[in-house]
């Protein structure tokens, strides 16, 4: 993951700061944001509480609180009565998968284990949690704040992630919500209030975001387990796509969002094109400084800007081209944009 893009462009910011909502926090929110430094501005959410006293205890940054507790939505809002009595999801394959007979096997020294080794294999449920019967209403919360300009959000709660999203309705343009990290189901049904990749990718995209990628977790059956994929029994190395994290943002480059780009500054511009670029999208932040080099000029150095980006793009190279001697070799149709010959 590269941060160099966003930290030039954080050093930039005059006026804005840098907003980061993330709901399901355990383990702290993601580092790459805190190169915005004292532009950062974050609020984080878990229903552990548990987890919520450690980070606060070992957070060093002013701006950066957590809050402990459930997130929900409104009882009274039109989603939760649609969704009433309804499964929040259906073909669930996970009791079956090797994650699960994993979890199954430490569930019983999990008892005694620390917080963190809880927290390790997901075992949150086993913490101090908050009172589900009394849900934190996120937006609700922003409100009683002042908080009015957010750029990130991201929910991934293991449970009604749908649900939350829903909270989020009809307050994404309000809020000014540049992009959002969702975690999506791969399995389910058809039902559109369950929590399912198809619904979540229909909701975001009537309100006028593009998904930028798609991470897909696979899950092995108990079966024939495959090696797990990270350090605690989750995803593996094969299996059937099971779960993802959907990335999804503003696209004002493209045809049918120019005019979003209306209602942002220059700086929230630059933003949008720093999220591009921490997401392992150097080419989507180029196309936003190239297209609209002129406004982000105000902000930032447009072609050191572009520099940054080309060296992300070529990561992998033991030296890598300038941004112009970069785009040259492509239109020159060279060999190095192509694997060799089979």
């Amino acid at each position: 993951m590269s941060t160099a893009f966003a930290a030039y462009l954080a050093g930039s910011l005059s006026s804005e700061r840098f907003t980061f909502i993330d709901i399901g926090c355990s383990g702290g929110i993601d580092p790459a944001w805190r190169v915005f430094g004292d532009r950062l501005r974050s609020l984080a959410f878990d229903a552990s509480l548990d987890e919520c006293e450690r980070l606060t205890r070992e957070e060093t940054h002013p701006d950066v609180r957590y809050m402990g507790g459930f997130v929900g939505l409104n009882a009274d809002h039109p989603f939760t009565h649609a969704a009433a009595g309804k499964p929040p999801q259906v073909r669930n394959p996970f009791a079956r998968t090797s994650a699960a007979r994993a979890y199954h096997l430490k569930r019983e020294r999990m008892a005694t284990a620390t917080l963190k080794e809880k927290l390790h294999v997901n075992a949150w449920n086993l913490t101090k949690l908050g009172d589900p019967k009394k849900p934190i209403i996120v937006p609700d919360v922003l409100a009683d704040l002042g908080w009015t300009d957010i750029d990130l959000l991201k929910i991934d709660i293991d449970g009604p992630d749908f649900h939350v999203l829903h909270s989020f309705d009809d307050k994404f343009d309000r809020l000014n919500i540049l992009a959002a990290r969702l975690e999506v189901n791969l399995c389910g049904g058809t039902d559109p209030t369950e929590h399912t990749f198809h619904n979540t990718d229909r909701f975001m995209r009537d309100r006028g975001f593009e998904l930028l990628a798609l991470d897909v977790r696979n899950y092995s059956m108990a079966a024939l387990p495959a090696p797990f994929a990270i350090t605690s029994p989750a995803q593996t190395l094969t299996g059937r796509p099971f779960q993802a994290e959907a990335f999804y943002a503003r696209d004002p480059a493209g045809p049918d969002w120019r005019h979003t780009v209306d209602a942002m500054s220059a700086e929230k511009l630059g933003k949008l094109a720093a999220i591009f670029s921490v997401w392992g999208q150097p080419d989507g932040a180029a196309e936003l400084l190239t297209e609209f080099r002129q406004r982000l000029a105000a902000v930032i150095d447009v072609d050191l800007g572009l520099e940054l980006l080309a060296g992300q793009a070529q990561v992998s190279r033991e030296k890598a081209d300038s941004y112009a001697s970069y785009i040259a070799a492509f239109e020159a149709d060279a060999p190095s944009f192509y694997p060799p010959p089979n």
